[in-house]
């Protein structure tokens, strides 16, 4: 029988009495490459806390590795969405990956010679280290998203969390990203939060698709009601940066 490491039951979240998600079921097993896709604005990144612990649910159980998500999530490793980045800030890419190790050390403590270990075993997973001395700046969009997976693999965790890992990334560094996550899944589970559709299936195991309620299956396979159902529309293209774009037949056909 397989391990759960994730349980949702009933998860209501709501913000300001608005209905963010809505009755979440979702099971997520220690061997899962699991991704996530849907509209902006549809509960991804807020479904992601509440697996961290972060966003406290209106109503429902939680269980990560078992225990409350605070406690389990010591056991996961956190890849954010960046929306804002300023090239200049004064830091090296060994301190950012760094970091990850401040959960386990005492305030104010150094970091000890395991903690640097622990980075640089990092790095090299990511096939960053010859660039552990650069100013994170200075890297491009794909070598930071790299050096932030680093950030998040330092504490070696069970879990990984990515939300939009490739968003404003090259096609060339994002199928890179991507081969990534396709090792790192031989020895971790991993959720994944994105836009890629086109990519997304031939990567993960397993598909779900979510707008407040998560429309999901158990498998890879995207059919084009698990799409209509979440994105509210028979849809065609997805954009990214855009809940999604619809053709004019379509348009006729919300309105109506």
């Amino acid at each position: 029988m397989q391990e759960e490491i994730v349980k949702l039951e009933d998860i209501w979240v709501d913000f300001d009495g608005n209905a963010v998600l809505k009755s979440q079921n979702l099971t997520v097993f220690k061997d899962d490459f699991l991704g996530i896709i849907g509209p902006n604005g549809g509960g991804k990144t807020t479904l992601l806390r509440v697996i961290l612990g972060l966003v406290q649910p209106s109503r429902g159980v939680a269980k990560v590795f078992g225990k409350e998500p605070a406690v389990g999530r010591k056991n996961i490793g956190y890849v954010p969405q960046i929306s804002f980045f300023d090239r200049e800030f004064p830091v090296d890419v060994m301190d950012v990956v760094l970091m990850g190790r401040l959960s386990q050390r005492t305030c104010f403590k150094r970091f000890t010679k395991e903690d640097k270990d622990a980075a640089l075993k990092a790095l090299e997973r990511v096939e960053m280290a010859g660039l552990k001395n650069r100013q994170i700046g200075k890297l491009s969009g794909g070598e930071r998203q790299r050096v932030f997976i680093a950030r998040a693999l330092v504490g070696n965790p069970k879990l990984l969390l990515l939300d939009e890992p490739t968003a404003s990334v090259d096609p060339r560094m994002k199928m890179g990203i991507y081969d990534l996550l396709g090792e790192l899944k031989k020895d971790m589970a991993i959720i994944l939060v994105t836009h890629d559709m086109g990519v997304i299936s031939s990567h993960v195991d397993k598909i779900a698709c979510l707008n407040c309620h998560l429309y999901y299956h158990d498998n890879k396979e995207i059919s084009k009601k698990m799409i209509a159902d979440a994105y509210k529309c028979p849809v065609d293209i997805i954009a990214h940066g855009v809940p999604h774009r619809v053709l004019d037949e379509h348009k006729e056909e919300k309105e109506k």
